[in-house]
């Protein structure tokens, strides 16, 4: 990954952008993919989308969505104390003892989420975020009214962290490394002759309700879509593998498997991966992904959908981690595989390629 790609997504793991919040960070994922692409849209949702050779007929949409989990603020009490709710899939006992930004309407600021000394009691037995409150030092509810109303958005105060020069470790690496990778698919397809239209999206609100992704693949009416995005990776303690397929960090990039899923656009993708010698992990889906390709699937008349994921370990936690390496070799496949594509390819399952 060179400088300018690494700061890049530097960047973008430094913004806040939680759920319905993403406007900052689509703003800089616009001034960077506007150096490159053909073509640069938005729409009414907040989608950003880069285009490369928008006037062919097959048309291909990759979707990573940028925005990350948050908290939202419910009630602020007499002592100022800020109560809040999930915006997202928020772990609550990730929660305790963390530093947070507040996304004050009036301006930003930090807060810490109390907890109640051991000396004291301590936090026993089941919680949810109900049980739990940001201390910002105001010492009145009309203090801190001047700052922050109900509906304000949080997110965890953390710093990425280069681990062995291998891995990277911060908040909303779900999904951010998604609007990254995508954007890194463009610049790099953008060097290469294409015979498709690719439209590299990055998405808002997957983590709350996918509309973003929905918005995206309704307006542009690609041919398929793909959706890339984080998986739980299963290659650290405490992780019950025989109830879950075994990922690793730097085992490859991740295909989902099951009901939702495209076979001819997986086996596309294998042989990409052949062709560059780049492994491959699987996942199984059997009914649904929860991720953004669900939502994609069910625009106009039905889109064909894949799902491509980056290993990930300590989901929705303040410290995900990823691997350098998995990042690239998922940026190489998709490179391969579009790069490949004819504009021809007849995507109906009971098409035999060999024998028409």
């Amino acid at each position: 990954m060179a400088d300018k790609q690494y700061d890049f997504l530097m960047d973008l793991l430094h913004t806040p952008s939680p759920s319905s919040m993403e406007m900052e960070i689509q703003k800089k994922w616009i001034h960077y993919v506007k150096e490159f692409a053909d073509e640069i849209r938005t729409d009414h949702v907040g989608n950003a989308i880069a285009v490369l050779n928008p006037a062919a007929p097959f048309k291909v949409l990759l979707a990573g969505h940028c925005d990350e989990i948050g908290l939202m603020i419910q009630r602020i009490d007499e002592r100022g104390f800020l109560f809040f709710e999930k915006m997202g899939g928020v772990n609550p006992k990730a929660a305790v003892g963390m530093r947070v930004t507040v996304l004050g309407y009036q301006e930003t600021f930090t807060g810490v989420v109390g907890v109640n000394a051991q000396h004291l009691g301590g936090i026993k037995g089941d919680f949810d975020v109900q049980d739990l409150y940001i201390d910002c030092g105001f010492q009145s509810k009309g203090e801190a009214l001047r700052k922050v109303q109900v509906g304000d958005l949080c997110v965890f105060k953390t710093e990425p962290e280069i681990l062995q020069d291998r891995y990277i470790s911060a908040r909303g690496l779900d999904n951010r490394t998604g609007a990254f990778m995508v954007a890194e698919v463009i610049r790099r397809l953008s060097e290469k002759g294409l015979s498709i239209g690719v439209y590299g999206a990055s998405t808002v609100n997957e983590e709350t309700n996918m509309g973003g992704a929905y918005f995206a693949a309704a307006g542009i009416e690609p041919d398929f879509a793909i959706a890339m995005d984080v998986t739980f990776a299963t290659d650290h303690p405490n992780v019950n593998t025989k109830k879950q397929v075994e990922v690793e960090l730097e085992g490859g990039p991740v295909l989902a498997k099951g009901a939702p899923i495209h076979r001819k656009i997986n086996q596309w993708l294998k042989k990409a991966a052949k062709e560059k010698d780049i492994p491959l992990q699987y996942e199984l889906t059997p009914k649904a992904t929860s991720t953004d390709a669900d939502k994609m699937r069910y625009t106009g008349k039905g889109v064909p959908v894949a799902l491509v994921s980056l290993p990930l370990r300590y989901m929705h936690s303040p410290v995900e981690t990823v691997s350098k390496k998995d990042m690239e070799m998922e940026i190489e496949l998709l490179v391969t595989m579009l790069e490949n594509m004819t504009g021809k390819e007849n995507l109906n399952p009971l098409y035999d390629e060999k024998n028409g």
